[in-house]
C-alpha cells in the first residue's frame, strides 16, 4: 500500500464572510505528483499557504507523516518535512549563490547557522552545495550575488534550495512563472528528478496544461476553494464539466 505522507481534512480557510479554502480533505503519497488547477481565484496558492503554515485554517488540519503539524508554524513543518517554492523567489539578496545553497545545507544538518562559521572547515559543505548548483546548471554562477541574478536563474536557485533541505514533500507554486522558453526545461527535469524519488511526494500548482500532462500522475481541481475533481489526469482532463467550467478555454489550445 503506497504510503501517505501528506493529508489535509476539512481545511478551510475564511477571510470575512469569503470561504477562501472550503473543507478540503485529500491525501498525497509517496512516489506520486499531484496537479492542483482551477481557474484564478479558485483557491489553489491559499490552499498551498494553508498547507505550509503561511495562514493559519479556520477549520481542519494538516497531517504530514501521520504527525498533526496544524499548530506548527513554516520554519517547524519545514524541519519536518515539508518543502516549499514560492511563486515569488524566497532568497537572500545579499548573499552570494554558493552561500545561500551552504547556509541551507548548514540549517538541515544543525551545524549552526553562522557565516563565520561556514569557513574553510566546512568544505564538505561546499561540496555538497556544489553538486546541487550543478543539478540546476547554477554552479558558473556560485560567486554571484543573488541580487545580480536573472529572474530565471533566481528560480532554479529556489528549487536548488528546496533541494538542500531535502524534504519528504515538495511544493511548487507555478514553478517556471517568468521563465523563458529556455530555461523552463531545467526546472521541470528537476521536478521529474524528484518524482522519480518513490520515497517523497510532489504538489504542483500549475497553468500550463503541457507542463500537467507530462508531470502529473493525479490532478485535483479547485473550485471556489472547495475540492471539484480527483483522478487520474486522462480522466479529470476529459471531464466535460472540468474543461468548461474549470480550465476555461486553454485546454482547447493542447
Amino acid at each position: 500500500m503506497t504510503q501517505t505522507l501528506l493529508q489535509t481534512d476539512g481545511l478551510t480557510v475564511r477571510f470575512g464572510g469569503h470561504v477562501a479554502v472550503d473543507a478540503v480533505s485529500c491525501s498525497f503519497h509517496a512516489g506520486e505528483l499531484t496537479a492542483i488547477v482551477g481557474p484564478n481565484g479558485a483557491g489553489k496558492t491559499t490552499y498551498f499557504n494553508l498547507i505550509s503554515g503561511q495562514i493559519p485554517a479556520s477549520a481542519g488540519r494538516v497531517t504530514l507523516m501521520g504527525e498533526d503539524i496544524s499548530r506548527l508554524g513554516v520554519a517547524d513543518r519545514c524541519r519536518r518535512g515539508l518543502g516549499r517554492a514560492f511563486q515569488l523567489t524566497n532568497l537572500f539578496p545579499s548573499l552570494s549563490v554558493l552561500e545561500n545553497i551552504r547556509l541551507v545545507i548548514q540549517s538541515r544538518q544543525h551545524k549552526g547557522f553562522g557565516l563565520f562559521s561556514m569557513a574553510d572547515s566546512h568544505t564538505e559543505l561546499t561540496v555538497a552545495a556544489m553538486a546541487i548548483l550543478e543539478r540546476v546548471r547554477l554552479d558558473h554562477q556560485k560567486d554571484l550575488l543573488v541580487s545580480e541574478l536573472s529572474h530565471g536563474d533566481q528560480r532554479k536557485l529556489e528549487v536548488a534550495l528546496m533541494i538542500g533541505l531535502d524534504p519528504m514533500v515538495y511544493m511548487f507554486d507555478e514553478p517556471t512563472a517568468g521563465m523563458s522558453v529556455d530555461e523552463a526545461p531545467v526546472i521541470l527535469d528537476l521536478i521529474a528528478e524528484i518524482k522519480a524519488d518513490r520515497e517523497r511526494t510532489v504538489l504542483l500548482v500549475e497553468h500550463k496544461m503541457d507542463v500537467i500532462r507530462t508531470l502529473a500522475d493525479r490532478i485535483i481541481v479547485l473550485h471556489n476553494g472547495a475540492l471539484a475533481a480527483d483522478g487520474e489526469p486522462e480522466t479529470v482532463m476529459a471531464s466535460d464539466v472540468v474543461q468548461e467550467a474549470y480550465m476555461g478555454k486553454e485546454l482547447d489550445h493542447v
